[in-house]
């Protein structure tokens, strides 16, 4: 994409993200290759990205010097969405082009990071992530978001809405659920919302691979919470979320897990998924990891997290293996 990018004569802007760059990037190569053919380029490069100072700070130096902009990183905060923005000329008219990703646009990561991304033309989703650009230069006026979720702003409060329409569901006695794929759970306010969406009847799958505070099927207060992990041998890195919403599901794709740091102290992202062909993508990519019964461990009071076992006549299910030979059909 981005190769193609830097020679399209109609491609005048890219924009981008960067958490974690490879010291041998292509990507960051492709970006050069557009500044030397005229396009308008922005990045964002975290300095702070732990363990990855020094590759990061040798692009910004290689960046500067091919003209490329570069916005620096912001005093209490990191930046930690991954994106992309392409602005082509089509017809006089600006079109935008958006990626958002939940892992890094990095070659080495990628080589064993699971992850999601998200390509889209939807221009409305794009112009706010134009705007999020914005905001990275100057983020103490926030603009609202029709959108996109976005940390530090907006982000938690938009989960627990969202967790709050699901308990109102459930006291009207309509049926009320959500699921739930991240790496780590820490961040007490949330999950004593989750708690109590439990108590109300709401019932909580959770794909975690990480820190998990949150203790599920203990009775009267979070026996509708199940919580698995799966470690194997690809690094389960996504963000995925979806609240049933009286029966339109709402989904989300996201950079951030539920702990303060992402919500409170980072520039976060979570992006609405509307096309209904990937809607049911992820609903049936979730589905498979919550059958697995190969690498999948309970999440529970006692801590022993163990793992699930096949039952008679249920087939073994390893979900990374199982959700390759599902993509391959789209070959």
């Amino acid at each position: 994409l981005l190769r193609e990018a830097a020679i399209d004569p109609k491609v005048k802007a890219i924009k981008m993200t960067f958490y974690r760059a490879a010291r041998n990037s292509n990507v960051m190569d492709a970006l050069i290759n557009a500044a030397r053919n005229g396009k308008n380029i922005t990045v964002f490069l975290e300095i702070q990205a732990r363990f990855d100072e020094e590759a990061n700070i040798y692009w910004i130096e290689k960046l500067t010097d091919e003209g490329v902009k570069i916005i620096k990183t912001l005093p209490g905060f990191k930046v930690h969405s991954k994106l992309l923005l392409i602005r082509r000329k089509e017809d006089d008219e600006n079109m935008y082009y958006a990626n958002i990703s939940t892992g890094n646009f990095n070659e080495s990561t990628a080589k064993v990071y699971s992850d999601d991304s998200l390509l889209t033309a939807n221009q409305d989703i794009a112009r706010e992530i134009n705007t999020l650009f914005h905001l990275f230069e100057s983020p103490y006026n926030p603009p609202k978001f029709k959108h996109l979720l976005v940390a530090p702003y907006y982000i938690r409060n938009s989960f627990i809405r969202l967790i709050n329409k699901e308990i109102k569901f459930a006291k009207e006695g309509k049926e009320a659920w959500a699921i739930i794929k991240l790496n780590s759970i820490t961040d007490k306010k949330i999950v004593k919302k989750l708690y109590a969406a439990s108590r109300a009847g709401v019932k909580i799958k959770i794909i975690c691979r990480g820190i998990c505070i949150l203790v599920p099927q203990v009775k009267k207060l979070s026996e509708n919470i199940e919580v698995i992990s799966i470690v194997d041998k690809y690094l389960e890195h996504s963000r995925l979320f979806v609240f049933n919403n009286g029966g339109h599901p709402k989904y989300y794709l996201a950079s951030s897990d539920w702990m303060v740091r992402n919500l409170d102290h980072r520039f976060e992202v979570a992006c609405p998924v509307y096309d209904e062909n990937l809607q049911h993508e992820i609903m049936d990519i979730l589905q498979i990891q919550l059958s697995d019964n190969f690498k999948a461990r309970f999440v529970n009071l006692s801590e022993n997290n163990i793992y699930k076992t096949v039952t008679k006549n249920e087939p073994l299910v390893r979900s990374q293996v199982a959700i390759y030979d599902y993509l391959k059909k789209y070959k």
